[in-house]
Parts: structure tokens; C-alpha cells; sequence
């Protein structure tokens, strides 16, 4: 799985949020992989894609997967720009993610069932 962390936030329809970055920490360890340019001093500039990390994971299964994914995004910490790290986390908890069962438009749904239930 892979997990693309960006400077938008969610809460306000995915808007960029550029800004210093003034901390940053990332997983490590087998069967992890971070891509990433981001580190405290930084700044993600208004003008490129807003992609600060690809945190990427694989294991045996699904199941496997789903765990290092959450394990992983737990042991990430981005400071300065407000993220998506927060919406990934909901993902990956979510009971209709982790057993598959998503289409193109369950994303739009999760968003609608979180400000039902805010």
C-alpha cells in the first residue's frame, strides 16, 4: 500500500497548505519504503504538487499490509503545513477499507459520513 502524503487539507476540500516545514519524522525498517524530500527548514512552495512523502509498505496480505500501513503512518510526524496524515490514518481504520471492499466513490462517502457525524 501506499500512502501519498501531501500539504492539503482535508477538512478544507484538499486545499494546499504550503508553508516551512520545522519538523519531520519517518518509519523505517524492513518492508518499509519513504520517498520524500521533506526535512525541518524546508518549504513546500504554493506553486508545485503539494506531495511531501510517498510512504509505501508490503507484507504477506492484505491484512499484513493494512497493520505495517497504520504502524508506519503512527510513526510519522510532519510539522509546519497541515497534511492529510490524519485522513490516511481514518482510511486505513476505516472496516470497509481494510476488508476491500471500496469503489470510486467511497472516499466522497467516508468525507460525508465524517461531517454527519461531526
Amino acid at each position: 500500500i501506499e500512502c501519498r502524503i501531501n500539504a492539503e487539507d482535508p477538512e478544507q476540500g484538499d486545499r494546499p497548505t504550503p508553508g516551512m516545514v520545522t519538523q519531520a519524522w519517518f518509519p523505517a525498517g524492513p518492508g518499509v519504503r519513504v520517498d520524500s524530500h521533506i526535512e525541518p527548514g524546508r518549504e513546500v512552495p504554493p506553486w508545485y504538487d503539494s506531495l511531501m512523502a510517498k510512504l509505501i509498505v508490503h507484507g504477506e496480505n492484505r491484512a499484513a499490509v493494512v497493520a505495517a500501513m497504520e504502524k508506519a503512518l503512527a510513526n510519522t510526524r510532519i510539522e509546519g503545513p497541515v497534511s492529510n496524515l490524519a485522513l490516511q490514518r481514518r482510511i486505513l481504520g476505516h472496516d470497509t477499507f481494510r476488508t476491500g471492499v471500496v469503489d470510486t466513490g467511497w472516499l466522497a462517502r467516508l468525507a460525508e459520513e465524517r461531517r454527519a457525524n461531526a
